[in-house]
């Protein structure tokens, strides 16, 4: 499966703990990365600066579903699953 154009869901849902350019402290989850642009594309995508988190993620059906609408649930459902 290839990422949906302009769905963004993994770049917004998820906390990530390791630093992003711009976000040293890495990003809260709901919190829109910094590097997302405009049409909801990374600045960093095949960048040696993104997050390794960022670049071993791959779309699959069970995380992304069959719409933007759907992966945000589904990875928002994920992260208050794994939440301290």
């Amino acid at each position: 499966m290839d990422c949906r154009s302009g769905c963004a869901a993994c770049c917004i849902a998820p906390s990530i703990s390791s630093a992003i350019p711009g976000m040293p402290q890495g990003k809260p989850a709901g919190v829109p990365c910094i590097q997302l642009d405009d049409a909801l594309g990374c600045r960093l995508f095949g960048h040696p600066d993104r997050p390794a988190v960022c670049s071993a993620l791959r779309p699959s059906m069970d995380m992304c579903g069959t719409s933007r609408r759907s992966a945000l649930a589904m990875l928002e459902h994920l992260e208050r699953l794994t939440a301290p």
